[in-house]
């Protein structure tokens, strides 16, 4: 049974990544020019601050020091957390996208830009802005037929705060 440098790579970091409190969301290693870049992606339900994402660079660093994980040769290690318009593959990636906008593409070739309100096991409860004054409408979208989903970066927003005032 073969695995790969990444699945491998994973088995190594997780254990230290879990245990900053963090979940380990992606590995990655790319080749530029004649370095290698390892990407590690991670995050928690309340985010990652800077020193938590210093604390676990040290901390992988170390460990790959003390192996051979990486092979021989150069390589530069990135931690860093998904971003603003991260992809939901997980389901606490929807968890944490609760009252975000989200761009849905459905089977079929729909697509469907909505409001996450809420979720369970089956699927998600989400409110689709109205278009030109109208009121915005609730819709349910199973699981199954979602085919990709991103949140969606919004400038102009208002606070609820500032909407109930």
């Amino acid at each position: 049974m073969s695995t790969t440098q990444s699945e491998r790579l994973r088995e190594l970091l997780e254990p230290l990544v879990v245990t900053q409190g963090l979940d380990l969301e992606e590995i990655e290693v790319d080749s530029v020019g004649r370095k290698r870049v390892l990407r590690v992606v991670v995050d928690s339900d309340t985010g990652a601050d800077l020193d938590q994402i210093a604390d676990v660079s040290r901390a992988l660093s170390a460990k790959l020091d003390e192996t051979d994980a990486m092979g021989e040769g150069e390589y530069t290690l990135e931690v860093g957390t998904p971003g603003a318009e991260r992809e939901l593959k997980e389901h606490r990636h929807y968890v944490r996208a609760i009252d975000r906008l989200v761009k849905f593409q459905l089977g079929e070739g729909g697509e469907l830009v909505a409001r996450i309100l809420d979720l369970d096991d089956a699927g998600i409860d989400v409110e689709v802005p109205g278009v030109k004054g109208r009121k915005p409408t609730a819709k349910r979208l199973a699981f199954e037929d979602i085919v990709k989903a991103r949140v969606q970066v919004e400038f102009s927003r208002k606070d609820k705060k500032e909407e109930e005032a």
